[in-house]
Parts: C-alpha cells; sequence; structure tokens
C-alpha cells in the first residue's frame, strides 16, 4: 500500500475509534449546595444526560455569566431571585424557551416571553436566636423599626445586594414599603448599617450566624431559618415584618451560548416538573414549589398568615443596578 494510502487510513481509523462528546451539561446554581447537588443528581439519574454544577449567589452568577457570555462556560441558571434574571434578560443573557412543562408552573411565577421561569418561592423572615436577643433585653424582632434599635448593634446579619439575591430582595422590600423611594429605601438601610455585623455574600449565611449565636437575628428567607432549626439550634425562631415583607421567586434559564442547548432544555423541562419539585424537602428545603400539582410541605410558609408586600419582579429587576450601584457607593461595598 502506498503511504498516501496508509496516512489516509489511519486518518480514518482514528476517527472511527475516537471518544463521542460526553453529553454534559453545568449549572450555574444559586440555592443552597445541598440542593443544587441533590437536583444536578437526580436530573442526571432521571435522563443519562451527565451534569455538574458551580454554586453561586445570584448576584455572583449574573456577573459570571455576563462576564462570560462569549466562552460561556455554563448551559443554565437554577436558583436564585428572579430580578437577576431579569436584568440578565435585558443584557441578551438568556436563552427563551417554553418549555413542556410551562402549564404547570402557577400562573404569574413566570417570564411572559418564557425567558426564565419560576421554580421555587421563598418568603424574607427574621431568623431570631431567641438566647442572644434576651442576653441584650430583647424578644423576636417582628419588624423593620425594631431591627434599628440601638441593643443590636453588630448583631444583625443580613448579606449584600451586589451578591446577594436574598439581600436585595430586602432593599427592594424597603423601596415598596416607602413608595419606591430610593432616597427613603437607602435611608431606612443606612440606619441600619451600625447594628450589620457584617455584609455576607449569600444570604442563607445570615441564618447559620443567628444559629451559631454570632448574631442576635438574621435577615433571610424564611425556609433557611427552618433549615438551621432542622440542622439542631433549638434556639432558633421565625417572625415576618408586621409592616410586610418581600419575596423571591426563585429563577430557571437556559443560558444563551449554551454548550449543549438540547440538554440544558432538558433541564429545565425536568427541573419545572412535579417529580423535581417534589424533592426539596431531601434535603430540608422547605420552600414553595412553583408547579401547581405539588403541594407545599407542612414547614413551608403558609403565605395566608404573612403581610406581603408587592412585588414586582420586572420592575425590581430593572432597577437592580441602579440601586446596588447606590448601596455599594453610599453605605457599604460588596465584600471581597
Amino acid at each position: 500500500m502506498k503511504p498516501l494510502a496508509i496516512a489516509l487510513v489511519a486518518v480514518l481509523m482514528a476517527a472511527g475509534c475516537s471518544t463521542p462528546r460526553r453529553d454534559k451539561i453545568t449549572v450555574a446554581c444559586s440555592a443552597s449546595e445541598q440542593w443544587c447537588a441533590m437536583m444536578v443528581k437526580r436530573f442526571s439519574d432521571a435522563t443519562g444526560v451527565e451534569a455538574d454544577f458551580v454554586r453561586l449567589s445570584s448576584g455572583e452568577a449574573l456577573d459570571r455569566i455576563k462576564a462570560a457570555s462569549a466562552r460561556q462556560e455554563f448551559d443554565v441558571w437554577h436558583g436564585g431571585e428572579a430580578a437577576s434574571y431579569v436584568a440578565a434578560k435585558s443584557q441578551g443573557l438568556l436563552e427563551p424557551y417554553k418549555s413542556e412543562k410551562s402549564g404547570e408552573i402557577r400562573r404569574g411565577w413566570a417570564d411572559k416571553e418564557n425567558a426564565w421561569s419560576g421554580v421555587y418561592v421563598g418568603v424574607l423572615a427574621f431568623c431570631n436566636n431567641t438566647k442572644e436577643l434576651a442576653k441584650r433585653g430583647m424578644k423576636p424582632i417582628r419588624s423593620w423599626r425594631e431591627l434599628l434599635d440601638e441593643r443590636l448593634r453588630g448583631g444583625v446579619a443580613i448579606a449584600h445586594p451586589a451578591t446577594s439575591g436574598t439581600a436585595y430582595a430586602g432593599l427592594w422590600t424597603q423601596m415598596e414599603l416607602n413608595g419606591r423611594n430610593q432616597d427613603a429605601a437607602l435611608g431606612y438601610l443606612r440606619s441600619l448599617h451600625p447594628n450589620v455585623l457584617r455584609y455576607n455574600t449569600a444570604g442563607a449565611a445570615a441564618a447559620v450566624q443567628a444559629a451559631k449565636g454570632e448574631a442576635a437575628v438574621g435577615v433571610v428567607f424564611s425556609h433557611d431559618c427552618v433549615t438551621a432549626q432542622e440542622q439542631g439550634y433549638p434556639n432558633l425562631q421565625v417572625t415576618f415584618p408586621q409592616e410586610g415583607t418581600g419575596y423571591e421567586l426563585g429563577g430557571l434559564a437556559v443560558l444563551a451560548g449554551a454548550h449543549n442547548p438540547e440538554s440544558a432544555r432538558k433541564y429545565v423541562d425536568w427541573a419545572l416538573s412535579g417529580a423535581s419539585q417534589r424533592l426539596g424537602p431531601l434535603v430540608k428545603f422547605y420552600a414553595l414549589p412553583t408547579n401547581a400539582g405539588v403541594p407545599a410541605h407542612s414547614k413551608a410558609v403558609d403565605l395566608t398568615t404573612v403581610k406581603l408586600v408587592s412585588y414586582d419582579v420586572e420592575v425590581a429587576g430593572r432597577a437592580k443596578q441602579s440601586l446596588v450601584d447606590r448601596f455599594s457607593a453610599e453605605i457599604a461595598r460588596p465584600p471581597a
């Protein structure tokens, strides 16, 4: 056989024996580490698609997705408050997809143009360490006004709105309570600043700080405080602000520039399904499901007992950048 023919045969054999590209996706996950790990594993078990995740707070995820938009490292974004998804949509970072499961999602809990969908709901609450509060001569906090009490100097655990969806929900709650007046909302947070222990990167960290007695009270989503209670911290008590409180609609989206868009869409279908949304309690994640066919867990918040502010996710998302920039410039820089 001639040398050229031998070389051609070798190339063809190598091509035929090459390993096919693995069916794999990478998820930017903005909920708890345990929940993220369970979700990608259960998805892989159900579909055969290999999946891994990187845990990022919603603000961190948005920044990283934006920075990598030309060579996107993620296929899907899962979890984290929907205002960040609204911001991502406006920047062309999401790939619209109408899932076969979209009809099962409760009305109003998804983007009208199918850029993202809600997968869970969490309500902002106070995670009180009753023992630490008693040391300060205080009872569990039940209003935003009480959170400004001088006895709470350095005793309030909270995250920074540049990195945390929880914290941005708190900021937007103040916007709604103050007629969407930025000066008034930031004025409240400026008054709160002396009482803040430090600004965390992730919202759920405040529940851990309250649980361990590092802080007297944490501003978190109620299900994060319930999770801490179940981890063996009996001094914790969940309360809700009597003036009204905001909530998080946890999002889900296929990312523009995904390396494996077909499997990314499979992930969205699975994550919106009733089977997926029943899994949270297995890792002590008690947020409310958005799939209408899945009942709320007994340890989830009862929305009929809580006063909610009007929370327009679209308006909150469009205002996010300017509000966060002002907070960072006028009150506290983001955590390093």
